[in-house]
């Protein structure tokens, strides 16, 4: 599979499948992800179909943003490290991503019926993380606006925060943010420990324009 692929790839599977779920509730309530059902009723596939459908624009338009933004720098790195190996690498990270990010959450609300989310989130944090350990003062367009990409990714993480303190009844898992992002420098770290250093060289060598 052409690595330069890959983001292209996901972001139209999250389109599709959201935009299907939306016209199909019946299919939104069999993919969100409720844990009572996976808990319970072992639907262990909601872990990864609720990963590819959103709740409304914003949410889907935000976090493909990110993807798309974020997953071409990774895919490219991936292959550059990994030759033949970095698409499956970055594919592996996306799909261990949306679960992790997950188990938190299938435990701490494993015994509420009523409790859904749903969303990207997880593995969207990973990929965004993973891309800011390899060049983290790249300038990232957000909305046509040059912003860098830590700076960015710390943005995304307090948004995160903030809507896991809030209840906000938009059944988006905001937590999954934060341990998707924690996933995704580990899981890099992991491809290749070496990275650590030069992260922290990187930081030291800010671009602020």
């Amino acid at each position: 599979m052409n690595s330069s692929s890959v983001t292209l790839i996901l972001v139209v599977l999250n389109v599709i499948a959201t935009l299907y779920a939306w016209n199909n509730p019946a299919i939104m309530q069999k993919w969100i992800l409720n844990p009572y059902q996976v808990w319970h009723r072992r639907q262990l596939y909601r872990v990864i179909t609720s990963g590819f459908i959103h709740a409304n624009w914003m949410h889907l338009i935000f976090n493909m943003i990110a993807l798309y933004s974020f997953g071409e720098v990774v895919e490219y790195y991936f292959g550059s490290l990994f030759t033949g190996m970095g698409s499956v690498y970055f594919i592996l990270m996306y799909v261990l991503a949306l679960v992790v990010s997950d188990l938190s959450t299938l435990y701490k609300y494993r015994d509420i019926p009523n409790y859904n989310s749903l969303g990207a989130s997880g593995a969207v944090s990973a990929v965004v993380f993973s891309s800011i350990i390899f060049d983290p003062w790249a300038q990232i367009y957000l909305w046509f606006i040059p912003v860098p990409g830590i700076i960015l990714g710390v943005l995304f993480i307090a948004y995160s925060y903030m809507g896991g303190r809030r209840v906000l009844g938009d059944n988006i898992n905001h937590e999954a943010h934060l341990f998707g992002a924690l996933f995704g420098f580990i899981f890099t770290f992991l491809l290749e420990p070496n990275l650590i250093l030069y992260f922290f060289e990187m930081l030291k060598q800010p671009r602020l324009f």
